[in-house]
């Protein structure tokens, strides 16, 4: 096959890996209406596939996905892509490990995010998933905001994590906004999303009824999470 028609292939694939992801987000409740996006990244070419923007999930299809460079610039697609693909991009420049970006405005991760409060790790169920709290953002200064909203977003997430592993937490709480999420491909920063969520819900519900809960034990933070990650990691089928 030429290097034309396997490109051309990859983006057929990846579009509708991303589509599919969309629609997966949609289906397991995280949004209504047109609150959330996902991208995927092909790291090969650089060109990463994204929802258009304002596109009811019901209605779009596969082909209706915008197909992007890393500095933005559409390749392909009739639409304009989401309005946060400037935040999705600094996050895929920043860290070559990303290969997916999920944005949901869920209702607990979002009252966590309008709170300015980290999502703390409390118990085995978000150690499975997040090694510690999932942080949330600084607020965005008004100059950050009129001069490049999207993209200091994504500037301040990545402030925010900084040289850390982005996969060990693959999430994060943007102030007064909402999460994004993350993992390997599209799908899998969807699944993060929906854990993220309910994490956030079982928080919520932890400190309603007992404000002053500890954080769960590192030894069984390390447990639950490196038996699942990692060269060690033994949960689930091989």
């Amino acid at each position: 096959m030429r290097a034309a028609e396997r490109c051309r292939t990859m983006l057929e694939q990846l579009k509708e890996e991303v589509y599919e992801a969309n629609l997966d987000l949609a289906a397991k409740g995280m949004v209504i209406y047109t609150w959330g996006n996902v991208s995927g990244i092909d790291r090969a070419s650089g060109l990463v596939v994204i929802k258009p923007s304002g596109v009811d999930y019901g209605e779009m299809r596969a082909e209706d996905m915008v197909v992007i460079d890393l500095e933005g610039r559409i390749v392909e697609g009739r639409y304009r892509p989401s309005s946060d693909t400037p935040t999705h991009l600094a996050l895929y420049r920043k860290y070559p490990a990303i290969g997916g970006v999920t944005h949901t405005h869920s209702t607990f991760a979002a009252a966590f995010a309008q709170a300015g409060l980290p999502i703390p790790a409390f118990g085995t169920t978000h150690a499975d998933y997040f090694y510690g709290d999932i942080p949330c953002t600084r607020d965005l200064t008004a100059e950050e905001i009129e001069t490049a909203y999207e993209l200091n977003t994504g500037l301040v997430i990545a402030e925010t994590i900084g040289d850390a592993d982005p996969l060990a937490v693959p999430g994060i709480l943007v102030k007064n906004h909402g999460s994004f999420a993350w993992g390997k491909t599209a799908a899998e920063s969807v699944y993060h999303a929906v854990v993220l969520d309910k994490v956030a819900e079982m928080a919520y519900r932890t400190i309603t009824l007992s404000p002053d809960t500890p954080r769960v034990p590192q030894h069984l933070l390390d447990k639950h999470y490196y038996r699942k990650h990692g060269a060690n990691a033994y949960y689930g089928q091989k």
